[in-house]
């Protein structure tokens, strides 16, 4: 038994920081990753989707240049090369985190952690060595993979996740998506562009089922404009394979049809990684998909076990998960009372033009009784997108009626992530949207469109 003041289970965006500041504490830390350093962010997330997304853009320029006055003379694409530079661009990001966690504090084992009691772990390596590991302090960052719905026919299929998908160096001539959130957007576009034929089939009423009814409408008609044909308010009750070709037998308010294609990608949500932890041996309590349940310090049940990032549930972005390990070490070390319930939860979404978010929704704003004016301005009347000719989309404000204080917005439009971002600075700072309407920006900045967004206040 190898006995150390800390383990950190998952080599995620939360986890690696962690373990980084837990060693200059003077602890002896363990890591414990079964796959690859980095997590799902580096590895199969954030890293090499972006990367992918950034040449399937240049591929929409060429294809759409003479709206410029540029005549190209034709294209074509080569996936193996695109997927090269993203393995290049993961293998970086790989090395540097490697390289970042030589410590002489911290020893990486590189297999499958187990418990076996409630502060006792075992690891199963690659060769199925077995070490056993113990420590006061445990902490759980082993993430979420791709749920797998349980449609009938589906596991007779050679189907993709948004992991096997980026390996591929074919592009797919028909790919059919099963999800219409971030992941399968993102992947659709991403596609399309590179020169498949997308459908999309979504079972809720809506793409993007947590954002208010007009960013959704926004985003499936920008889409629909590239030619992805998509289905909303569908069930998919059958899949089946003949030839090369996968169909789908789906309805659609009682209207049913077989739709058939080349490929299919699986993109309907994630589940956590537990089961493998065999978390039965301790007094860690998960909720009924698994999840591990945390208080808002983000202590599991078990005093000294905590989780960060996806694998404890709620938001799943990277930058939650880091914010995660902040919590824990200020509230640790420092003698602080974090929470993660008094934090703000941005996030973007990396179609083309982008959703950027922060705060609450109409929706929720409604839901919870909160009095808010909505200051609303169409992207066709911001100048610098005029001028750029990218006028899709809209920047939404929620304004609190009696303080002026800003409680949510949602931006579609290019470099919508780096307006809400603005918008969010002025949240934490509680600058006001009349401070923002009288505020000096750079022109013509997209950002200055905010004076004329929160004037559409005084009509």
């Amino acid at each position: 038994m190898q006995k150390f003041d800390a383990i950190v289970i998952g080599s995620g965006q939360g986890g690696n920081p962690l373990a980084k500041k837990l060693e200059q504490q003077g602890w002896k830390t363990a890591i414990v990753e079964q796959r690859y350093l980095g997590g799902t962010c580096i590895n199969d997330g954030c890293t090499p989707t972006k990367a992918m997304i950034a040449c399937a853009q240049v591929a929409r320029i060429v294809y759409t240049s003479k709206e410029w006055g540029i005549n190209s003379q034709g294209f074509t694409v080569d996936l193996p090369f695109i997927v090269g530079r993203k393995n290049n661009i993961v293998d970086t990001f790989r090395d540097s985190t490697a390289q970042g966690l030589q410590l002489e504090g911290v020893t990486i084992f590189m297999g499958t952690a187990a418990f076996t009691g409630n502060k006792t772990i075992r690891v199963t390596g690659f060769n199925n060595e077995i070490t056993m590991l113990t420590a006061a302090y445990i902490f759980i960052n082993t993430g979420t993979s791709p749920f797998i719905p349980p449609i009938p026919g589906l596991d007779q299929v050679p189907y993709l996740t948004s992991t096997s998908l980026l390996d591929e160096v074919t592009i797919p001539r028909e790919l059919i998506i099963l999800g219409g959130s971030y992941i399968a957007l993102e992947m659709g576009q991403l596609y399309q562009r590179l020169g498949s034929n997308v459908i999309i089939i979504e079972t809720a009423p809506q793409l993007v089922s947590k954002e208010d009814p007009d960013v959704a409408a926004v985003i499936k008609n920008m889409l629909e404009e590239e030619d992805i044909q998509i289905f909303t308010g569908t069930a998919t009750e059958r899949v089946y394979k003949t030839g090369d070709d996968i169909y789908l037998e789906i309805n659609t308010g009682g209207h049913r049809q077989t739709i058939v294609g080349t490929h299919l990608l699986v993109a309907t949500g994630r589940k956590p990684q537990t089961q493998a932890l065999q978390l039965q041996h301790t007094r860690v309590l998960t909720d009924e998909k698994g999840y591990i349940q945390v208080n808002d310090h983000l202590e599991t049940t078990e005093p000294g076990i905590y989780a960060i990032g996806d694998v404890k549930g709620g938001p799943a972005f990277t930058h939650i998960s880091y914010n995660d390990h902040l919590i824990i070490y200020k509230n640790l070390f420092e003698q602080r009372d974090l929470s993660t319930r008094s934090r703000q939860i941005p996030y973007c979404m990396f179609t083309d033009p982008q959703l950027g978010r922060i705060g609450v929704t109409e929706k929720e704003a409604s839901r919870e009784g909160i009095p808010v004016k909505t200051a609303k301005l169409s992207m066709d009347r911001v100048a610098r997108a005029i001028e750029t000719g990218h006028t899709t989309g809209f920047i939404k404000a929620l304004v609190h009626e009696y303080d002026d204080t800003i409680v949510g917005a949602a931006v579609i439009g290019t470099e919508g992530g780096e307006i809400m971002s603005v918008l969010q600075m002025a949240m934490l700072g509680g600058i006001t949207a009349t401070q923002i309407r009288e505020m000096v920006f750079a022109h013509p900045l997209y950002t200055e469109s905010l004076n004329n967004l929160f004037m559409t206040l005084e009509k």
